[in-house]
């Protein structure tokens, strides 16, 4: 049974109301996030995308239930892995604590409305053309694997192209401005560092949707499930970074729980002619990978709990 237009309609009322309660209520004004008030927020998306999966299992049925469950672990681990270059671009540009909630709230809005487009033309690709879900697959393969084996070079923000590329097209303030994005001088347009690294969290964003969507595109093509499993996941992420942002570093294997995942996922579409992984295997496998993957880091790393430095400091 496939959503209905209402259902898209009252969701995304649903989504707008959530962010318009979020930015309204909870962060009136600027201020530096705690870790107490982060995961009661992190709780608070959480028990939504619960109940909303209740509805779905008994709307839709166990199949989909199961569908959008595992949609939704897969894409929330898949954040995971970003919440690390996040708090590098915060880092590099230095932005103040107390505006990193803005720039993640825009930048949340603009990559929802970057990933329904994806869903929608991922969707429409494999119902035409059949055989790109072995692309797909042999991609996130590929992806894991590089994952994997492949030493990740250290990120320096400031030489990637696309910074490189707004400081020589616009002018920028040397300082920030306040929480504003650009500000007006002499007529003249500037844009802030705040911007900069809005559009550094949004190309990072794209980047990482690039992964997690065909990911999901193993579990179901329905583009209601993909969408709504990606959205609470991506809901949830600002607080999940004020949460984690402290002991994030700690988690050194989880890239490894990580490319596992996307192997297997990978491994699922190449073989869907062939043998189709159970849904409730896919989801258990998931999160067997990924919580052993943070228990472990965890325990690895358990002398670094009481000397570590908040990454937001």
């Amino acid at each position: 049974m496939d959503a209905s237009l209402w259902m898209w309609g009252g969701f995304t009322v649903f989504v707008l109301a959530v962010l318009a309660f979020d930015l309204g209520l909870f962060h009136k004004e600027q201020k530096v996030i705690g870790e107490k008030e982060a995961l009661k927020l992190s709780g608070i998306y959480f028990g939504l995308a619960m109940i909303f999966a209740g509805g779905v299992f008994w709307y839709f049925g166990q199949a989909k239930g199961l569908e959008f469950l595992t949609g939704y672990v897969i894409e929330w681990s898949l954040s995971l892995d970003n919440i690390f270059v996040i708090a590098l671009i915060f880092s590099a540009f230095a932005v103040p604590p107390q505006y990193q909630h803005r720039v993640l709230f825009w930048g949340i809005l603009g990559a929802l409305v970057m990933r329904l487009v994806m869903i929608l033309a991922g969707t429409a690709l494999i119902m035409e053309f059949r055989w790109i879900v072995y692309v797909f697959g042999a991609f996130l393969i590929i992806t894991g694997a590089k994952m994997l084996f492949v030493k990740d070079c250290p990120m320096d923000v400031n030489q990637n192209w696309v910074v490189k590329f707004v400081r020589s097209r616009f002018p920028m303030t040397e300082g920030y401005e306040g929480e504003k994005f650009w500000v007006r001088r002499n007529g003249v347009l500037f844009i802030t560092p705040l911007f900069l690294a809005l559009i550094m969290i949004e190309i990072t964003d794209l980047v990482f949707a690039v992964d997690s969507i065909p990911a999901i595109f193993a579990i179901t093509t329905d583009p209601f499930i993909v969408y709504t499993s990606n959205v609470f996941a991506i809901l949830g992420l600002r607080a999940l970074y004020f949460a984690l942002a402290g002991v994030i570093r700690r988690f050194k294997y989880l890239k490894i729980g990580l490319a596992l995942v996307l192997m297997l996922v990978g491994t699922k579409m190449t073989l869907v002619d062939i043998w189709k992984m159970p849904t409730w295997v896919a989801l258990g496998l998931t999160v067997t990978l990924i919580g052993g993957s943070i228990i472990y880091s965890l325990y690895k790393t358990r002398d670094q709990a009481n000397v570590e430095p908040s990454a937001r400091a």
